[in-house]
């Protein structure tokens, strides 16, 4: 089966290595790390016995950071490797890691490759986030008596029928799983059709919940707010935005702004992906708006001279302080089909909410707030433009709706340690 594998991967890489080429030229991408991909990982502590903690990119990385802190504080015996398969996770978890834990990148899934990270790792066991289950990978630790563990488990609405198309090789890869802690029972469900042992399938909830802060000030807001001289000014926040939306967006900031009432509301635009700072400063430029660039701001560590109308936020890990600034907030990757920004951030610091249908990737979380009204749904520009006029017009209003929204977030908290527990018990039974 192995050799079968490793040839579709290596078909694969010769079809996808121009988009590869592509993005290293163009993009400044896939351009580090290359003997990391290829298996070759340093740990710390090899003295230590090792959690491979793999988190594909920055959602994961950012979802996994109650899980490490609880691994750290009840297994302190135990080093905990992070892998991310993204430039951008990667940097993510050097920004939150660098100095307590390993951090590498992924290993290709190729046999050989596999096979030397794992000789090299010797991990205790595999904690796979969401979903990263690799038929070589599953094999490997199989063949060693490792155990593999889906953490925080979800299989979407776009994913899971794909896994069905295969569902040959899925049942095959996925009874070698030990155990899968799902986020919902929905997921769990999943999981188990697509041949994961209905035994070694439980619910745990999701750490994104863990990981949302629902109380105290954020770190660098109140900075923030003065590099922008933002004042007493309303500011409307859209993150996490995609291709499409921006344009929206900067359209219904314009109508807004004709309002004598919301003369001094400005806007803050954070694009989802880096590669797309440029291009969304240009659209900003050609619909007529004067913008700075955070970057700009951050690198010198100053303060804009005046208040332009719209900011830019083209920098990396600064989404939350925009957010804990914000009046209103609009959770982009959602007016178009893309799945959906991650809307529990700014549920969670108490924003009144809003984002458009396209939310597959984050069906739990917005059914639950959409079912005790902490959030509100648009379907199109025009709706988006309504609603955001009515919760800046009416305050108590936009506050019932942030309330709401920040229980909802409360009352789903819990799944770290449900989770630490869980492998722990498998940590025993293996010895």
């Amino acid at each position: 089966m192995k050799y079968l594998i490793d040839t579709a991967y290596i078909l694969g890489l010769l079809i996808y290595s121009p988009k590869i080429v592509y993005r290293m030229i163009r993009q400044d991408r896939y351009k580090t790390g290359w003997s990391q991909r290829l298996g070759k990982i340093r740990r710390r502590r090899p003295d230590k016995p090792c959690l491979w903690l793999h988190a594909v990119s920055v959602g994961e990385v950012n979802a996994s950071r109650t899980l490490i802190a609880a691994l750290r504080d009840q297994l302190p015996d135990f080093e905990i490797l992070l892998t991310s398969t993204t430039d951008t996770g990667r940097a993510r978890a050097l920004a939150l890691y660098e100095k307590e834990l390993a951090v590498s990148y992924f290993p290709f899934d190729l046999s050989c490759v596999m096979a030397r990270a794992f000789s090299q790792i010797r991990p205790a066991a595999v904690l796979l986030m969401e979903l990263e289950v690799w038929p070589n990978l599953a094999q490997i630790a199989l063949t060693k008596g490792i155990p593999v563990i889906v953490i925080n488990g979800r299989l979407s609405d776009k994913s899971f029928p794909r896994y069905r198309k295969i569902k040959k090789i899925t049942r095959w890869m996925f009874r070698k799983v030990t155990l899968v802690l799902a986020q919902t029972d929905e997921y769990a469900c999943r999981f188990i059709d697509l041949g994961c042992p209905p035994s070694c399938v439980r619910v745990t909830g999701s750490l994104k919940y863990d990981t949302a802060q629902t109380d105290g000030a954020v770190p660098g807001a109140d900075r923030l707010a003065e590099q922008i001289n933002l004042g007493d000014n309303p500011l409307w926040v859209a993150g996490g935005t995609g291709p499409g939306e921006e344009k929206f967006i900067l359209d219904v900031f314009r109508q807004l702004k004709q309002d004598p009432q919301f003369e001094s509301l400005r806007l803050a635009v954070i694009p989802r992906k880096p590669e797309r700072f440029d291009e969304v400063a240009a659209l900003i430029e050609q619909a007529g708006l004067r913008f700075i660039r955070y970057s700009q701001l951050k690198q010198q560590d100053t303060a804009a001279a005046d208040a332009p109308p719209v900011v830019l936020g083209d920098t990396m890990g600064d989404l939350k302080k925009f957010y804990a600034l914000a009046v209103v907030v609009f959770v982009g990757r959602t007016l178009t089909p893309m799945g959906g920004s991650d809307m529990m951030e700014p549920a969670a610091l108490g924003k009144c909410t809003l984002f458009g249908p396209h939310t597959f990737n984050f069906k739990q979380t917005v059914r639950a707030l959409l079912d005790e009204n902490g959030a509100i749904e648009v379907k199109n520009e025009q709706e988006l433009l309504r609603q955001t006029q009515k919760c800046l017009r009416e305050p108590d209003f936009a506050a019932k709706i942030a309330a709401a929204g920040q229980a909802v977030i409360r009352k789903n908290q819990g799944a770290t340690q449900k989770t630490v527990s869980a492998i722990r018990d498998i940590l025993r039974q293996n010895g």
